[in-house]
């Protein structure tokens, strides 16, 4: 019984989400190989050598996977997919384009989200928004999983000595091609990969209160910024930076939530989070149910005596 970890990389180094994937792999049980398929992604491949209970490294190189389109990915990972019982995949944008492909060409039923291993054919996650955790057992004798990396502690990054095996590559599915991209510049963490995430929601009332309350206290803290849907929705935060069912999954060290009600969508996004730290007028507000520390209080004045404390 072997496991397969589709990695996330930028051809040089390993993306945080792969590390969370390879401990879900070990404790599906059974060695686990990591596969980086990138194009001059060598040094990729030398860090996921590196990984703590990775027993080999498959490398793929070519021009096709520069960009990790899905359809090229989707035919790498098929062209060796008969030697494992399980491949599995971070649950973001890229391993949730690539992960149905995969489990469709094999007739097999995806097995989505994954927060815990049960056993080698049993697994857990998240229904109802959270609000149910269902027991999933799998019959399918390959086993084609998405992880959700905060159910997960990340692997380490350095410990381990796998060996680097080179395979040929599969040719360009022809299907699509990368036309380009715009990245956005970022002085701050990355949301789903920070420490500590200050969040706001509708109750800022515009953009400019949002920038002029949640800023300092972000700077203040190094933290990420993040926002409600309610918030993004009104036009306050940019898409980006949603927190919810319907945006991102975090589980930062710290979640500092500002003028958020804590609506059911809101709180699966953020609920596994170490610390919860909410600041709310209502008492009534759901977000208190799942806050560490508590304060009942207008955040227009809450807010900034917390940075002046800090």
């Amino acid at each position: 019984m072997t496991s397969l970890v589709i990695a996330e990389h930028d051809n040089a180094s390993i993306k945080g989400a792969t590390f969370n994937t390879v401990t879900a792999a070990i404790a599906c049980g059974g060695d686990v190989h990591v596969l980086i398929a990138g194009s001059n992604a060598g040094a990729a491949a030398a860090a996921a050598a590196q990984i703590a209970g990775v027993a080999k490294v498959i490398h793929a190189d070519g021009a096709q996977f520069a960009h990790g389109l899905a359809e090229n990915m989707a035919a790498q990972v098929l062209a060796i997919a008969s030697s494992y019982s399980h491949i599995l995949f971070p649950a973001t944008a890229s391993g949730k384009n690539i992960a149905p492909r995969v489990a469709a060409k094999l007739d097999v039923g995806q097995i989505s989200d994954i927060t815990k291993v049960d056993a080698p054919d049993t697994f857990e996650r998240p229904i109802y928004a959270g609000n149910a955790i269902a027991t999933v057992q799998s019959a399918d004798a390959t086993k084609v999983i998405t992880v959700r990396t905060t159910g997960f502690d990340p692997a380490a990054a350095t410990g381990g000595s796998a060996a680097v095996e080179t395979v040929a590559s599969a040719a360009d599915s022809g299907k699509s091609s990368f036309v380009g991209s715009e990245i956005a510049k970022l002085d701050r963490p990355e949301l789903t990969a920070a420490k500590v995430i200050v969040s706001g929601g509708r109750a800022l009332g515009s953009s400019e209160k949002f920038a002029e309350v949640m800023t300092p206290l972000a700077d203040k803290l190094g933290a990420a910024m993040g926002a409600s849907r309610a918030a993004v929705d009104a036009g306050y935060a940019p898409n980006d930076w949603q927190v919810g069912q319907t945006g991102k999954i975090v589980a930062p060290q710290l979640y500092v939530a500002c003028g958020i009600s804590g609506a059911i969508q809101h709180l699966a996004g953020m609920k596994d989070s170490k610390v919860i730290v909410a600041i709310n007028k209502d008492p009534e507000a759901p977000i208190f149910s799942v806050a560490d520390f508590g304060l009942e209080a207008d955040l227009f004045t809450a807010v900034p005596e917390l940075v002046a404390a800090l």
